[in-house]
């Protein structure tokens, strides 16, 4: 990416957020009502697609020329300032041959979510040249914790921290690196290889995180990223939750010290920083982070900064 990314507007108190569901149905509604509960107490007005709580097709949120067409109208509607997905589960990957970058170039708006999400950031960073979000969602904002909960409302109302300190986190290899923030959730990725979305790798700090998967599911998933040369162009590794199977602490434990072993074991030669337990992923940390951004890692100082001269503001 060789033009700097527009960072859309932040939200002002009235401004109306959509809700929206690109990949499954409704699962808990009760949980979406807290979430809403929680964007309207900061102060904002929440436009909910009156038919969702209806509409399921399978595994779908609805067929998918019904929910390209909601993001679409959503996004050109020019009252709406934001858009925070509902869920994941599964479902943006069928919509990207189909989105239109012209209209999501020319509204740049604040797009928030991730897991399934991830398929949908990483196309419309690329394909509008647009800083995107990967954050907790409205379905799932209820059972965030409180930092979470609190930094989610500091990104929409304009107050993200440009340094993070991040605490708990194990530095599996040390360093400082600096690089475009960009990842998400590592099944997703996966699935996005050798397509036309599957983004640019080179010099990024790569976020990854997953959930219900078996750590030999993980391994392959990144020797994938390992043997097909995506981790050999990256220059940062920040892992996240991988939700173990089993509610075991022990086991939990041992599957997520697997995991970093390996991670560190593909990145050995490049010999770049590896962290490890991040504020990120399915388990109720899951702090927002801005993708496209250029950052610097600093392991001596378990810190993240954003770099504002890499985007373009707009106005």
């Amino acid at each position: 990416m060789n033009e700097r990314p527009v960072y859309p507007q932040t939200l002002r108190p009235g401004d109306t957020i959509a809700l929206f569901a690109p990949a499954g149905p409704l699962r808990r509604p009760d949980r979406l009502r807290a979430g809403i509960d929680i964007l309207e107490q900061a102060g904002y007005r929440v436009l909910l697609p009156p038919d969702l709580p209806r509409r399921e097709q399978d595994y779908l949120a609805g067929d998918d020329s019904s929910r390209l067409a909601e993001l679409h109208r959503l996004w050109a509607d020019d009252s709406v300032r934001a858009l925070v997905a509902v869920r994941g589960g599964y479902g943006c990957l069928r919509l990207l041959p189909h989105l239109d970058f012209e209209l999501i170039r020319q509204r740049p708006k604040l797009l928030l979510g991730f897991s399934d999400l991830t398929a949908l950031l990483r196309a419309v960073g690329q394909g509008a040249n647009l800083v995107t979000f990967h954050g907790a969602m409205a379905g799932n904002l209820d059972s965030s914790d409180r930092d979470t909960v609190e930094a989610t409302l500091a990104l929409l109302a304009g107050r993200l921290p440009w340094q993070r300190r991040l605490t708990g986190i194990e530095v599996l290899r040390g360093g400082r690196a600096r690089g475009r923030l960009a990842g998400g959730n590592l099944t997703t990725l996966a699935h996005l290889l050798a397509t036309p979305w599957e983004g640019d790798w080179a010099n990024t700090l790569l976020l990854l995180e997953d959930t219900g998967e078996a750590p030999y599911r993980i391994d392959r998933l990144l020797t994938q990223l390992q043997l097909s040369g995506r981790l050999t162009q990256i220059c940062g590794l920040l892992l996240g939750d991988f939700h173990a199977i089993g509610d075991d602490p022990a086991q939990a434990r041992a599957q997520r010290e697997a995991i970093w072993q390996r991670a560190l074991d593909l990145t050995e030669a490049a010999g770049i920083p590896v962290w490890g337990g991040l504020p990120l992923g399915h388990a109720g940390r899951n702090l927002p982070w801005p993708l496209g951004v250029e950052a610097e890692m600093d392991s001596g100082r378990n810190t993240v900064t954003l770099l504002p001269e890499s985007v373009q503001w707009t106005s």
